[in-house]
């Protein structure tokens, strides 16, 4: 099992942020980064999902406040880095702190405007914690850095485990497949689990 964050660990850049309207109104909380402020690692993901109130510790960043900290997602990633060594060398974040709520209560995509108003704060998390790598898993994690330069996507699978450098933030970035869909893209990459883990660990720094 994964080690949870605790209170300590919880960067709070901007109590009670009202940037989105629509995210203040579908959020249960803000979903803030957390971990070591030395990291060498940021995971950055999408944005938080819409979690389990009821779940005894792993209810998601909408309910704890904690990015990557839901049952499925949070618990997976964060699992895969302690397992490669980085337990207390990963800062854990989003590109969208609030949980954008879909038409049917469950998460749909944040709109690019979202993302541009969260990127302040995911520029602040980066000049705070400085590290060596950044990890965007998903489309719309890598979207977001890539924006930094002005920079467009594309076709994301072309982009996963092909690392990339920001000049704009003076980082490295390693786009992976989102948590959520790993299973049902890994094969099409032509990867078996083990494969992909390791090559994870030799992006690493």
């Amino acid at each position: 099992m994964p080690t949870h964050p605790d209170e300590a660990e919880k960067n709070v850049l901007e109590p009670n942020c009202a940037r989105c309207s629509a995210l203040v109104e579908s959020r249960t909380c803000i979903s803030w980064g957390n971990g070591p402020m030395d990291a060498d690692v940021v995971v950055v993901g999408e944005a938080p999902g819409a979690g389990d109130p009821d779940a005894e510790t792993w209810r998601g960043g909408n309910h704890t406040g904690f990015a990557y900290t839901s049952k499925h997602s949070g618990r997976r990633v964060r699992s895969l880095f302690e397992s490669l060594g980085y337990a207390d060398r990963t800062y854990y974040t989003n590109a969208v702190n609030c949980f954008p709520e879909g038409d049917d209560g469950s998460n749909r995509e944040p709109t690019r405007q979202e993302r541009q108003n969260c990127r302040l704060h995911l520029e602040t998390e980066l000049e705070q914690v400085s590290p060596e790598l950044v990890v965007t898993t998903g489309k719309h994690a890598t979207a977001t850095l890539l924006a930094f330069d002005d920079e467009s996507v594309g076709g994301f699978l072309d982009r996963v485990l092909e690392p990339f450098d920001s000049d704009t933030l003076g980082v490295r970035v390693l786009p992976l497949l989102h948590p959520s869909y790993q299973e049902v893209w890994l094969s099409r990459l032509g990867y078996s689990q083990a494969e992909y883990r390791d090559a994870i660990a030799a992006q690493l720094p």
